[in-house]
Formats: C-alpha cells, sequence, structure tokens
C-alpha cells in the first residue's frame, strides 16, 4: 500500500507542460538535450502520453540550478524558480531527421576528436516528456558526461496506473527508436553509448533484437556500450532477446538493486516472474558476456528504482568516466579496482557488488 500511495501522489502532478524562462539561460548552468519523440503534441504546446505516426525533434535548453544537489531533480513546471529548479530555458524544434542529424554532427564537431561521442537515454514507466528530459540534464551534469546528450522520449502515459499503456507503447516505439539510432550513426560521432532505465530497458532490448535481424551486427559495430539501469524486465525474456544479438556490445552493463521497491511490484503484477532489475545470482546470466553491477548498498529512502542517478556518493564514483571507461576497455570484469567492491566471475557474467564503506575507508 505505500508504494502505491506513492504512485499515486505522483499522478496529482502535471508534469506534462511547462513555461519557458529565457532569463534561466543567465542563471543556472545550461545543459542542452536533443529529444526525438513519438509523443504526439499536447494542448500546451509540448509532447504529452498520446501517440504519433512520426519522429518529432527538439533541442531544449535546461538550465541547471546554482542551488542543485548531486541526485536531486526539483522539477520547475508551472512556476519554476531557475535559482531551485530545473527550467527550461529555451527550445529549438527541428523539422525532420536530416535537421537533426545536422545539429548532432555540428555539436559533435564542436568537441575535441576523442570526445565526439553520444549517450542515448531511455526512459522508463511512468515518465513524460520533461521528466526524461530533466533527467538526461541531471545525469549529464552529475556525472559530467563527455559527448552530445540525446534523449529518446517514448509515449508513456505518466500516470501510475498506465502499466499496460506503457507496455504496449515499448512495442509501438521500437522502430522510431531504430530510426533514431540510425541517424545518430549518420551524425559521425565516434561511438553511441545506449543507455536505458526500468521498463525502457525492454524497448532498448527490443529494438536492438530488431536491428540485428534487419542488419546482423550492426549494434556491435555501432555502440560503444550498453547499460540498463533498474531493468524492468523478465530474465528470461531478456536472455532470449539477448541470445538473438550474435555479439552484444562491450561493455554490457546492468545496475541492479535487490532493495527496489518499483520492481518488487512489478514482479506481483507480472506474476511474481522474476524481473532483471533485482537480479542477484550472476549465474543466472552465466552463458552472456555481461557485468551486473550491484549498486543495493547505496540504496536509501522511497522507491529506490534510480540509486544510479539518486545516490550522489554512487554519482562520485560514477563521475570518474574516463577512468572506468579505460579499466572496462583493459578488463571488462572492472578488477582494475577502480570500483570498490567484490568481484565474482561466473563463465563469460561478471557481478561487480559495489561498497560505499569501502569508498569511505579510502
Amino acid at each position: 500500500m505505500t508504494i502505491l500511495f506513492v504512485f499515486l501522489i505522483a499522478a496529482c502532478v502535471d508534469r506534462g507542460a511547462t513555461v519557458i524562462v529565457p532569463e534561466a539561460l543567465n542563471i543556472g548552468t545550461i545543459r542542452d538535450v536533443h529529444v526525438a519523440t513519438l509523443r504526439a503534441p499536447n494542448e500546451q504546446g509540448w509532447f504529452g502520453s498520446e501517440r504519433a505516426k512520426e519522429l518529432s525533434f527538439s533541442t531544449v535548453s535546461i538550465s541547471v540550478p546554482p542551488e542543485h544537489e548531486p541526485g536531486k531533480v526539483r522539477a520547475g513546471l508551472a512556476r519554476p524558480d531557475p535559482r531551485r529548479e530545473f527550467t527550461v530555458a529555451a527550445r529549438t524544434d527541428l523539422k525532420d531527421d536530416g535537421a537533426f542529424i545536422q545539429r548532432i554532427r555540428d555539436r559533435l564537431l564542436k568537441l575535441p576528436a576523442g570526445e565526439r561521442e553520444i549517450t542515448v537515454f531511455v526512459h522508463g514507466y511512468n515518465n513524460s516528456y520533461l521528466d526524461g528530459v530533466y533527467r538526461m540534464a541531471q545525469l549529464y551534469h552529475d556525472l559530467d558526461l563527455p559527448g552530445v546528450p540525446v534523449h529518446y522520449s517514448w509515449p508513456s502515459a505518466a500516470n501510475p496506473l498506465g502499466y499496460t499503456y506503457d507496455r504496449d507503447s515499448v512495442l509501438y516505439a521500437r522502430d522510431g527508436l531504430e530510426r533514431m539510432l540510425f541517424d545518430l550513426r549518420k551524425a559521425g560521432a565516434r561511438r553511441i553509448i545506449l543507455v536505458g532505465h526500468s521498463l525502457g530497458t525492454m524497448l532498448v532490448m527490443e529494438t536492438l533484437r530488431q536491428i540485428e535481424i534487419r542488419e546482423p551486427r550492426w549494434a556491435e559495430n555501432a555502440l560503444g556500450g550498453v547499460i540498463l539501469i533498474s531493468p524492468d524486465l523478465d530474465v528470461e525474456v531478456f536472455e532470449m532477446q539477448a541470445s538473438r544479438i550474435a555479439e552484444l556490445p562491450q561493455p554490457f552493463a546492468i545496475f541492479v538493486n535487490s532493495r527496489d521497491r518499483a520492481l518488487a511490484l512489478s514482479s506481483r503484477i507480472n506474476g511474481a516472474s522474476a524481473r532483471l532489475g533485482n537480479l542477484t545470482d550472476p549465474d543466472a546470466l552465466a552463458e552472456l558476456p555481461v557485468t551486473l553491477i550491484d549498486v543495493t548498498a547505496f540504496a536509501e529512502g522511497g522507491l529506490r528504482h534510480f540509486t544510479l542517478g539518486n545516490s550522489p556518493l554512487l554519482l562520485q564514483i560514477l563521475g570518474q568516466s574516463t577512468e572506468l571507461d579505460a579499466a572496462f576497455q583493459r578488463d571488462r570484469s572492472g578488477r582494475s579496482g577502480l570500483l570498490p567492491g567484490t568481484v565474482i566471475t561466473v563463465q563469460n557474467a561478471t557481478q561487480l557488488i559495489l561498497s560505499p564503506h569501502l569508498v569511505l575507508q579510502e
């Protein structure tokens, strides 16, 4: 009942529209998020929960407030305060794929050659258009990610009672994500990192599976890594999806948390099926070249469904993006010691159990 109560409180907030505050350009730190969405426009001029037939493209400039604390997203909607809340400072709509590709290409060319990469974030269940954009801006800011941030916004109902609608929307949105990934490939990035959260991980895996059928080994050649965060995905379904892909992109990291309350509820909704996001036994994925990163020890309060993005200490660890990337390239299992915790290897799978206590002792 507590979980449902939290969900219902969230449902009382209109997260589908906001006002644009141009003066915020001079107040906070500006993070431009490039968005492709399969949501239909709503009455407020943003994008709502209804499904569109074609993709829409935009660049949304988010002002991260001076008082921002790592791990927190205080969203300004009806009357945003740029000094305290995430605020939309500007929005530029792009007319088609060509304009979107050119926008991404222009941003990449402004970066040093070694930083010309794209991070794509695919949001999860019960997210509005703005929820996903704010989250992408927060991760990009808190982790100090290199390259260009891109968000794929699929038509979630943004309603805690809309789980079935969201599941159907995931299937509806596969072709759109495929098209966007092909567009990004044309933009000339050095590499593309694909990140999915919650139910969005099903969309990621379904899309990679269908791309593999159409163009074998595309994902292996085009992607520089895949990250699944708290995946709301049946373990057996994930195994079947992954087995259809000849070579999973590397690194392939799965952030899990056995204390995730949202996934516990999802498990009950789905007939007590095991969810990938609270898996603690690497033997279940022993045949696959994946890394399970167990962040249970960092989970505190609330639904504990986005520990990677909400824990300041974990953000601090993962914010060492350059060092962590080098560690994964040298040794996929992370034995270099940059990630504090226990390493368990079972055939092809590796489990990293992170510990905040070890961080505090250093």
